[in-house]
């Protein structure tokens, strides 16, 4: 019995999208895997076939590319808000490692875990790009700067 289908007809046009703009559909994966990736929360495998088979490639080429991003996560969705702490030298000097700790502690998760409800998969990063505003989390496509464990609360208790 072959797999249900992962790709819906819109992010298959929005891959699409992308052929005129690249010069091989090769170079189309990685927006490929964000456009799933947006969409799903994560990259199921059956998602990864779909889209080798749409850029004529091999589904181990497009594995290849998510495997190299610890960004995508591939076995179940990451929460509805992905909490980056940056652990760079410039962050762990000023805290980061405890800002991390304290936020493991304070949403009863590891980093790469997320909450029971779903809401925040904790991570870290190894460079924000931020270090003149060190330490630095990232919430989706939000910077936190200079945060302090009780602003890190704060920002938490905020989210939907």
């Amino acid at each position: 019995m072959p797999a249900a289908k992962v790709l819906t007809p819109e992010m298959i046009d929005a891959i699409k999208a992308y052929f005129p703009r690249y010069p091989s559909r090769q170079a189309v994966t990685l927006p490929a895997l964000h456009i799933v990736n947006d969409k799903l929360r994560y990259v199921p495998r059956q998602a990864v076939i779909e889209i080798a088979e749409l850029l004529g490639l091999a589904p181990a080429q497009v594995q290849d590319t998510l495997t190299f991003y610890g960004y995508f996560k591939q076995d179940q969705p990451h929460g509805r808000c992905r909490l980056w702490v940056c652990r760079s030298i410039s962050c762990a000097l000023r805290g980061a490692d405890e800002l991390l700790d304290h936020l493991s502690h304070t949403l009863g998760v590891s980093p790469g875990a997320t909450t029971p409800d779903g809401r925040v998969t904790l991570e870290y990063a190894e460079c924000l790009g931020a270090c003149e505003h060190a330490p630095c989390m990232l919430a989706d496509n939000l910077l936190v700067k200079s945060v302090s464990p009780q602003q890190a609360d704060q920002f938490v208790k905020a989210l939907p």
